[in-house]
């Protein structure tokens, strides 16, 4: 028994693992009460640059600063909180400080207060219904019987002009001034109306406030007692955060905004003091306290209203608030938004040879910036030859951070020693190297993907690079736009923009799922026109173009012909076969239905104008490609089949069916080698592509004189007063909407007209066709002729005298064509 004892007593508990990171259940936020205050007052830090803390024993710069307290001569409202404060001295008696409802009343709206299930949300509401209540009863009768104590309270409402509470008692109707209306009654003044005291000073507030119960606190939904709402001592900060600033030379200097409304507050508090010392301060009425009050409010948030002009400020000084609030306060100047370091800003190009997670970075700014990356032993012998090659010679090295913290530069110092004597656990700030995590950004960053990850690619020349099929997240453009790149400075913030904001992770916007990283413009006209039926190329052209698609050392597999005799010839859809699956070990089967903008809705797979594109396992059988398969999301409202480049895309199917390394490897791919064709092939626009032929020219002349004829024709009724009124519109409004309505149809049909005369290898059409770039609307006015502007439904309005433009006649209504 003995020995079963011991064993029992001196047996080791059973080591429990930890479950993972602790749970915050709840914060609660208070403000500071007059003792706590004066707890934390103590010395706020050392006076000059060479003394050291009477608290911390710190010097001035390892010194954080501590707080001390001033305390008031008489309590001021905190002008933070006077609407919270009004609020509850609506609700209570300002005799006994007990709520205003009545006991039933009071415990049913504390028993739904305290229900654990009730929102704050619906809490406020239920602190606003009470207020309200309260407010009801006092405006309906004019006052308010305590049902406890029976004082008769009026209406509490904000002072005009001053910062103050006003209780008014002088219109109450019951008999409680019967004294001192029956000693009025024989005097002169017996019409005379009683003037009661009707402002609350602070004093009075702060002992009604002291005096409530918690549970009316409780029922009023506030998480803290009342009374710290009325300041009695002000916190004084650190000298840390209102430093003084020294100018000529050290002989002045410069006091921070709060140094300055303290210095204030003193002087006012010292006035009040000798104020109250003095036997006739009644007689005064306290004036210095109005003054106090408001130096405490302007300490607090110094726009604040009803400063009197003597004493405000010769210039403005900044509270609180000021500091907080604003573009340049505490949370958008210096938490959301900051000034960093290890940043790079410069002009950004285009570049279809990088991969989409990929950033070209000037090797300028690449050894500018750098990176610690600690010593081990796979990567000390890298190291150390940066180390060795210095600042100025890349890939290098400027500093190195020993296990010890002694920081290194390695611009005088022995570089050859310092990379000899190199340890583990040494931190070198090398130069940037290819595949480092970069934060890439455009201004201004109005979504998520406005900043994204990429990886570095360090390369000749003073500009950024990257694929512009990433050009839609950023809304960039290359007519000189410029761009922020930024180096994360540790491992988890690598990794951390690797996982949530690489571009590879955010390739559709959480807004709605939708593609935003998408082929474009060049990349769209090339597919187009490579997919066409009668594109053919030999064994040579068709493997060329096929070596565009890898980086080298891609393995792929060339399909089989699609012609054997009398020469082996493969078309150009089988090359986006290759593209989507380039060898037999990728387990890529792609099957996908797209209406192009070109779908003529005549026989789906043999539609006329081969705009139906139909992928089955990863081969391409029918249709040219363009903006609905591989851009992003574009509608054609004027065909009934929508051709929605986003959901059923080709990027789309990809990152929903496999995974986002597919449809960026698919991007990556299309990008490279159409940038090649359409280099070799070349596409370009020349004045030969938007003159109008022979046939166009006849049938444009044909539509404007018929117009001009109609237009003349309802330009006779107007003045004969027989046009035909429209429903709501007088004979100008009518005539307006007529021509208006006649020179549209003009345009419409002659643009009709011009994209039928064009040859199909014209460059507008096929940028249009595809959606690259431009309209048939942009194509007829180009070509044919620009159209009646319309200025939000009408046409030009009267910029001069009775006149649009000057070479018009007055009051002329004509059209005016002219060829």
């Amino acid at each position: 028994m003995r020995r079963a004892q011991d064993t029992i007593q001196y047996t080791k508990e059973p080591y429990i693992e930890d479950v993972g990171p602790r749970k915050i259940n709840s914060i609660h936020f208070s403000m500071l009460s007059e003792s706590d205050i004066y707890k934390i007052g103590e010395t706020q830090g050392p006076a000059s640059k060479n003394g050291f803390c009477a608290t911390c024993h710190g010097s001035f710069q390892d010194c954080p600063g501590h707080y001390g307290y001033l305390a008031l001569a008489l309590p001021v409202y905190n002008v933070g909180y006077l609407s919270t404060i009004v609020d509850i001295l609506k609700c209570i008696c300002k005799s006994c400080s007990r709520i205003l409802l009545v006991e039933k009343e009071r415990v049913d709206a504390l028993r739904k207060m305290r229900n654990s299930k009730l929102e704050p949300l619906k809490k406020s509401e239920l602190f606003k219904k009470t207020v309200k209540r309260c407010t009801s009863m006092a405006s309906t009768k004019k006052a308010v019987k305590c049902s406890r104590c029976g004082y008769i309270n009026g209406m509490v409402k904000k002072a005009t002009g001053m910062l103050g509470v006003i209780h008014d008692r002088g219109r109450v109707t019951d008999n409680s001034f019967e004294e001192c209306n029956s000693a009025l009654s024989h005097t002169k003044d017996s019409k005379a109306s009683i003037s009661l005291p009707v402002l609350m000073n602070p004093d009075r507030v702060l002992f009604l406030f002291k005096k409530m119960l918690d549970e009316d606190c409780e029922l009023l939904y506030l998480s803290d007692r009342p009374e710290k709402l009325v300041v009695t001592n002000i916190a004084v900060p650190p000298i840390a955060i209102r430093p003084s600033v020294f100018v000529d030379g050290g002989n002045q200097s410069n006091e921070n905004d709060i140094t300055e409304r303290l210095r204030r507050i003193i002087e006012a508090n010292a006035s009040l003091h000798k104020e109250l010392s003095e036997t006739s301060s009644a007689a005064k009425n306290l004036a210095g306290w109005a003054v106090l009050q408001m130096e405490v409010a302007q300490y607090i948030n110094s726009d604040v209203r009803g400063v009197p002009l003597q004493m405000q400020a010769d210039k403005p000084l900044s509270g609180f608030v000021q500091r907080l609030k604003g573009k340049q306060g505490r949370f958008r100047g210096n938490l959301s938004g900051k000034r960093v370091e290890y940043t790079g800003r410069t002009v950004i190009s285009p570049d279809p040879n990088l991969k989409i997670t990929e950033v070209a970075i000037p090797i300028l700014m690449a050894s500018i910036l750098t990176y610690p990356e600690r010593v081990s032993n796979h990567n000390i012998e890298k190291l150390r030859q940066c180390v060795r090659n210095g600042m100025n010679q890349y890939p290098g090295a400027k500093f190195i951070r020993q296990i010890d913290g002694t920081l290194m530069s390695l611009k005088f110092s022995a570089r050859k020693r310092l990379a000899n004597e190199l340890k583990f656990g040494d931190i070198v700030h090398r130069h940037l190297e290819d595949g480092d995590i970069v934060l890439f950004n455009r201004q201004p960053s109005l979504h998520r993907m406005s900043i994204m990850c990429h990886r570095a690619r360090i390369m000749p020349w003073r500009t950024l690079r990257f694929n512009e099929s990433v050009c839609n997240p950023y809304n960039a453009d290359f007519d000189g736009d410029e761009m922020n790149m930024h180096v994360p400075q540790t491992e988890e913030a690598r990794t951390e923009a690797v996982m949530l904001m690489g571009v590879q992770n955010n390739l559709c916007t959480p807004k709605n799922g939708e593609i935003l990283v998408a082929s474009t413009q060049d990349f769209l006209t090339s597919s187009f026109l490579i997919t066409r039926k009668d594109t053919f190329y030999d064994r040579a052209s068709f493997s060329l173009i096929c070596s565009y698609l890898g980086d080298g050392m891609d393995p792929i597999d060339l399909p089989t012909p699609a012609f054997i005799k009398p020469v082996e010839l493969w078309t150009g859809k089988q090359l986006f076969s290759v593209l989507l699956r380039p060898h037999a070990d990728m387990r890529v089967y792609l099957n996908l239905t797209v209406t192009e903008k070109n779908y003529s809705k005549k026989g789906e797979t043999m539609c006329l104008d081969d705009g139906f594109v139909y992928f089955r396992n990863s081969e391409l059988v029918s249709g040219q490609l363009g903006k609905a398969t591989l851009g992003i999301k574009h509608t054609y409202s004027h065909k009934t089949t929508t051709g929605n480049g986003n959901k059923d895309g080709l990027y789309s199917v990809l990152l929903r069916d496999y995974s986002a390394h597919a449809a960026a490897a698919c991007m990556n791919r299309l990008a490279k080698f159409s940038a090649r064709w359409i280099g070799t092939h070349g596409f370009s626009i020349g004045i030969d592509d938007v003159q109008p032929g022979d046939r166009l020219n006849k049938i444009r002349k044909a539509k404007i004189d018929e117009g001009r004829d109609q237009c003349d024709e309802l330009l006779r009724k107007y003045h004969v007063r027989k046009l035909d009124l429209q429903p709501g519109c007088d004979a100008d409004q009518t005539l307006e909407a007529s021509i208006t309505q006649k020179l549209s149809n003009i345009r419409d049909e002659i643009g009709t007209a011009c994209m039928r005369a064009l040859h199909w290898k014209n460059s507008p059409l096929i940028m249009s066709q595809c959606g690259s770039k431009g309209s048939p609307i942009n194509i007829c006015q180009m070509i044919a002729c620009v159209g009646q502007q319309a200025v939000g439904g009408l046409r030009a309005p009267d910029g001069f005298i009775d006149r649009s433009l000057p070479h018009f006649p007055r009051k002329s209504k004509t059209p005016a064509f002219d060829l």
